[in-house]
């Protein structure tokens, strides 16, 4: 397969890597395998404009994308319904989105994966046409971004530090936001503090992903925890995967909702894919059924086909 890789040297963390000592064991790890590649290795402020390019190759097979999760939602974006597949190098803070594709976590060991690696169908979904491949969320989740931009830090330990010290932040004063959701033929309106949805459902006992990402479903998780100790125990059960456990949370799914925001002149943010983006009043969410191919280790293609 013909690969262009693309690397956010500024993303995550490739930003502490030795990148041309890394670009010289992609070339000798994907050319032993019998694949050829060309590689870019970018600014942030360039990742656009690079991924455009090389999903435009009319010779690539696979784009192969280095960096955080805003660098890997581009890239997905700029794939969607295309025959060209994503290669994810897992240089982010969770990196999900890979742990939902079965990816090895080190960069090293996902690279490996993709010498042998076959490519299959997954979903993506869009929310009033953006495409995302994990999360959109409201309220709670936005909040915590929102204070975390605030911040500085140059790791990725620093990162997770301010993530701890904004969700504490939003605990002591969290946000109430009124809304109407549409599931199907129902339609509910009430007060919440957070509202996520999901590419697939999150799986149950690890970090908030997909077991499944060709399910086929949204996952719609809508909090009313209002009290300090709910919000607490919220955040816990979330970062131990235990959504079902937590009496505060309702767990819906299907192939389309519709949230409608009742702010009053207020202005809220949206997240997705970790990205702060503009909340709309009405927004349409909808899963997109193998719309995107991804290059996955064999082991996970093979259990996939069994």
């Amino acid at each position: 397969m013909k690969f262009a890789a693309v690397l956010n040297r500024d993303g995550g963390t490739l930003r502490t890597t030795d990148l041309a000592a890394f670009s010289d064991r992609m070339r000798q790890t994907l050319e032993a395998a019998g694949h050829s590649l060309s590689i870019e290795v970018v600014a942030g402020k360039e990742i656009a404009e690079t991924l455009d390019r090389a999903a435009s190759r009319r010779a690539v097979d696979v784009v192969l994308a280095g960096g955080g999760d805003g660098t890997i939602s581009a890239a997905a974006a700029r794939l969607m319904n295309k025959k060209k597949a994503l290669a994810i190098l897992p240089a982010g803070t969770m990196n999900l989105f890979a742990r939902s594709l079965g990816i090895p976590q080190s960069l090293d060991a996902a690279l490996e994966s993709f010498a042998d690696g076959e490519i299959i169908a997954v979903d993506m979904a869009t929310a009033n046409g953006q495409p995302f491949v994990h999360q959109f969320s409201i309220g709670m989740h936005a909040r915590m971004v929102q204070l975390r931009q605030g911040m500085e830090f140059g790791s990725r330990l620093g990162k997770i530090g301010a993530s701890a010290k904004a969700a504490w932040e939003t605990i002591k004063n969290p946000p109430a936001m009124n809304v109407t959701l549409g599931i199907g033929d129902a339609e509910v309106t009430a007060r919440v503090s957070g509202i996520a949805v999901t590419n697939n459902l999150f799986g149950e006992g690890h970090l908030p992903y997909a077991d499944n990402p060709a399910g086929g479903v949204l996952g719609i998780y809508v909090t009313v925890a209002k009290q300090r100790a709910e919000l607490v125990k919220f955040l816990f059960d979330v970062a131990r995967g235990k959504w079902r456990d937590n009496e505060h949370v309702e767990i819906h799914q299907a192939d389309r909702a519709v949230l409608q925001i009742h702010s009053g002149g207020r202005r809220f943010r949206a997240v997705m894919d970790g990205e702060l983006v503009r909340l709309d009043p009405k927004t349409i969410i909808e899963i997109r059924p193998g719309a995107l191919n991804v290059l996955v280790p064999a082991r996970i293609a093979e259990a996939k086909a069994a």
